[in-house]
């Protein structure tokens, strides 16, 4: 009887290790851990820039916001104004992937992979006005630009929120920057909050007002020709 029941504890014990080792790998309760994301160098056979192979040249430095209390809006010449979160802007709108070249005009260039949503489907949500002409975007540190609404809605412009796969960071930034191809890299706005929509054609951004092209064409010089013709230096 004594050498049953002995049996039995180590047959009773057995059974508990593994029912625990088993419990423990179903009911496992603990979050899995996050890794850094990984920059992707190469689409589709081409070789991309790394998001360390920008100059810093913003007006106030690398702006950081909190995307907790961060709102986008769409505001000016629209039936329907609107502002969404960080989150809406990503989950109402569809994503898109684009390569696409930023030239300075301080003579360096980048390529990257862009992923983001398309400014006009931000724009149409709101149902811009017949009489619109020109969209404003404006900045977290008070950097203005301006484009035409053709050049916006003839084109799949991208509101950036990932650059190589990763989320943008603030110095590239976050949480969105505006991937304005063919265009000089002043009109690629960081740090949107705002898309304003007007009939003012003669509007000029914070470097277009001292003297940069407000076309901002790639095959064209980056200065107002007549600018400095008479025209008033505004600093």
């Amino acid at each position: 009887m004594k050498k049953i029941a002995t049996d039995l504890s180590i047959i009773v014990l057995a059974i508990a290790l593994v029912t625990g080792a088993l419990g423990t790998g179903s009911c496992r309760t603990e979050e899995p851990g996050t890794l850094e994301p990984v920059e992707i160098r190469e689409y589709e056979g081409e070789n991309l820039s790394s998001i360390n192979d920008f100059r810093e040249n913003s007006i106030q430095g690398p702006q950081l916001i909190e995307i907790e209390s961060y709102t986008l809006k769409i505001s000016g010449l629209v039936a329907e104004p609107t502002e969404m979160s960080y989150q809406e802007v990503l989950q109402n709108h569809p994503s898109y992937q684009k390569v696409v070249t930023l030239d300075c005009v301080e003579g360096w260039s980048t390529k990257i992979l862009w992923e983001g949503v398309l400014v006009r489907d931000l724009i149409t949500g709101a149902n811009p006005l017949p009489e619109t002409e020109v969209v404003i975007f404006h900045a977290y540190d008070g950097y203005t630009t301006s484009l035409p609404i053709d050049y916006i809605m003839d084109n799949g412009i991208l509101m950036a929120y990932k650059m190589n796969g990763v989320t943008l960071p603030p110095e590239r930034g976050f949480p969105f920057e505006l991937v304005a191809e063919s265009k000089w890299g002043y009109k690629w706005i960081k740090w949107i909050t705002e898309i304003e929509l007007s009939d003012d054609t003669s509007y000029r951004g914070f470097w277009e007002s001292r003297g940069y092209s407000n076309s901002a064409d790639l095959d064209e010089g980056f200065f107002e020709e007549d600018f400095f013709n008479g025209a008033p230096f505004e600093d």
